[in-house]
């Protein structure tokens, strides 16, 4: 049915995983970084990390993408010619493409964590820290597990878009799952084929992680509501 070519795809979706693992991972750190600056009692931390949420939510995703991956080349070739250096850097598409995605939702995931931590009641904060313990206990005890259970369903839908946003780094020459499967539909002229079957891996993928994060999400909720009505 796919003329030999499904080992090829399934090549692909290993390295559009492996793209949305390593990009998922500086999103969160963006994510983390950003809603504490958003929270933050400095005026001019919080107006930084606004006009970060603001520009990466208002500008598209592929335009960004193409922004970070021809501006960064030119801007790291001009500095290596200012330091002496003649041979032309050609940046990775990979590298490119897990910058730009983590850059991009860590944006959306400042946006999901701060809500999280917005939900937390200030009184349980305040009261760790008169029971004597510091500020970093407060946090690993108190407000990083609860976080944590707010943030799940807003990390979730993130996640899945961030999956399927790594199709557009195939414009820039990576050869994800998209590229190869556009390879195929052009050897054997049967574009439906191949973007159908991308299509049911990516589906696949989303559909495991909806029961995995379904899973984590019932796991760090044991007991919640149950506790809500017995004090209701």
């Amino acid at each position: 049915m796919l003329h030999g070519f499904l080992p090829t795809l399934l090549e692909g979706a290993g390295t559009t995983l492996a793209l949305a693992a390593a990009s998922l991972a500086i999103a969160v750190a963006l994510g983390l970084i950003g809603a504490a600056a958003k929270l933050s009692r400095v005026p001019l931390v919080r107006w930084i990390a606004t006009t970060y949420t603001t520009i990466v939510r208002g500008v598209p995703d592929l335009v960004l993408m193409l922004l970070i991956f021809f501006g960064g080349q030119i801007g790291l070739n001009a500095a290596a010619a200012w330091m002496g250096f003649d041979s032309y850097i050609d940046i990775d598409p990979f590298i490119a493409g897990v910058a730009t995605i983590g850059f991009i939702f860590g944006a959306y995931l400042t946006e999901t964590f701060r809500g999280a931590l917005m939900a937390i009641p200030a009184g349980q904060r305040e009261a760790g820290l008169a029971f004597g313990m510091s500020r970093m206990s407060v946090f690993v005890r108190i407000t990083f597990p609860q976080m944590v259970r707010f943030a799940i369903p807003g990390f979730t839908n993130n996640w899945l878009v961030l999956v399927k946003s790594t199709a557009i780094v195939s414009v820039i020459g990576l050869t994800d799952m998209m590229h190869r499967a556009g390879m195929a539909a052009g050897a054997t002229r049967e574009p439906f084929t191949f973007y159908l079957a991308a299509a049911v891996i990516y589906l696949a993928i989303t559909s495991v992680s909806l029961l995995a994060l379904g899973a984590l999400e019932k796991r760090v909720t044991v007991g919640v509501f149950g506790q809500s009505r017995r004090v209701a």
